[in-house]
């Protein structure tokens, strides 16, 4: 999308729109999926992460011409933006350093109008990048990869270990889709269980100050780090990625790994991922309404643990086993225990696409959320 052409500007409208409502969605306290299990809690933050990330994009192309999307796919950025993002942060500061402020560019601008009588199109660019540079500087964007956090700790009351809730983020590079990681997982090592554990309950004596940035044992929390970003691909399917974590480490247990996959989005005149949702969302007036935007929960839990085996020969640690829900196809293809299926949609759009006669087969398999205002009507 070139920035003059308009595209550009309503592909932003459209999409900080979107976050706006699913932001709405999450922070509703009726909603039965969101009011328990932290998953609203945890997912807010890298919402707020990808506002900021689209709002340094959206400067950004006031001084570059060029921004592109994965149209035909899953309606978010190419994933060169994201990387050139944090490029640019590296060298945020030193750049910062030799441009003037925004005031007096302001008044260069003034400046030159007056004198010339032509708008200054290069000095608003350096405003641009300016205001551009400071807010890469300033705000938690959405990373490749972002690390993990301890938001809980508890202990399992039926074995005596601790256990930790976590969450992380990946930007996909192959799909182009941001992704959120929430993870249950028990720790079996001596030496936590001395500090955290006392008569079968989590330790008073002990303060944990949460959020803690990491995995909270502070042995493995270097080596979680590492295995979750090799394991982090949207192409390795969740019961892989809980297997591979088990693999990794003989103390910790993964006990329940959920993926918030946000996308596809579909907006009016921009994405081509569905011809169909397209020419409908073009009827609609207004670029803040004319979207779609999904998202997909999927979860595998353990099921059962192995127990360690120790013997003269060989031995083999503690491993879960997970529960594949193989009655239903889509689950076992996607290798989770459960998933649900989401949409979102401003009244105007869902009117247009029931009008279409065409909202029942789009919509086939999710739940659907229409937004007006800051109201939102579930399960439609």
């Amino acid at each position: 999308m070139r920035a003059d052409t308009g595209a550009a500007g309503a592909y932003f409208r459209s999409m900080r729109a979107a976050l706006k409502g699913l932001r709405v969605y999450l922070a509703d306290n009726q909603s039965p999926l969101y009011a328990h299990g932290l998953v609203g809690q945890v997912i807010i933050p890298y919402v707020d992460r990808l506002e900021a990330t689209f709002s340094a994009w959206e400067n950004r192309i006031g001084f570059l011409e060029r921004f592109r999307i994965s149209r035909a796919e899953s309606g978010f950025p190419m994933f060169q933006n994201v990387l050139t993002l944090e490029n640019d942060r590296a060298t945020a500061d030193e750049r910062l350093a030799a441009m003037p402020d925004v005031d007096t560019l302001k008044d260069e601008m003034a400046d030159f109008i007056l004198r010339h009588r032509a708008f200054p199109a290069a000095l608003q660019e350096q405003i641009a990048e300016r205001l551009y540079l400071e807010e890469i500087g300033k705000d938690a964007l959405f990373a490749p990869f972002i690390l993990p956090e301890t938001i809980r700790v508890s202990i399992n009351p039926k074995n005596g270990r601790p256990y930790y809730v976590v969450h992380w983020g990946v930007f996909d590079g192959s799909k182009t889709l941001p992704m959120v990681y929430m993870a249950t997982i028990e720790d079996s090592s001596e030496g936590i269980a001395r500090m955290l554990v006392k008569d079968g309950k989590l330790n008073p004596d002990v303060e944990i100050p949460l959020p803690v940035g990491g995995l909270l044992n502070p042995e493995f929390a270097r080596a979680f780090d590492a295995s979750v970003e090799k394991n982090g691909a949207y192409s390795l399917s969740p019961v892989t990625i809980a297997q591979n974590l088990d693999a990794d480490f003989e103390f910790l247990h993964p006990k329940q790994l959920r993926r918030f996959v946000l996308g596809p989005f579909y907006s009016a005149g921009v994405t081509d991922n569905s011809d169909r949702i397209s020419t409908i969302l073009s009827k609609v007036r207004k670029d803040d309404n004319a979207w779609l935007l999904t998202w997909t929960l999927q979860e595998v839990l353990s099921k059962a643990e192995s127990p360690a085996r120790h013997g003269l020969w060989s031995s083999q640690p503690a491993r879960d086993v997970y529960h594949i829900e193989t009655d239903d196809l889509e689950a076992a293809r996607q290798g989770v225990s459960a998933y649900q299926k989401h949409a979102l949609v401003p009244h105007e759009a869902y009117q247009a696409l029931y009008a279409s006669g065409e909202a029942e087969s789009i919509f086939s398999g999710f739940t659907v959320h229409v937004i007006s205002g800051n109201q939102i009507i579930s399960e439609v």
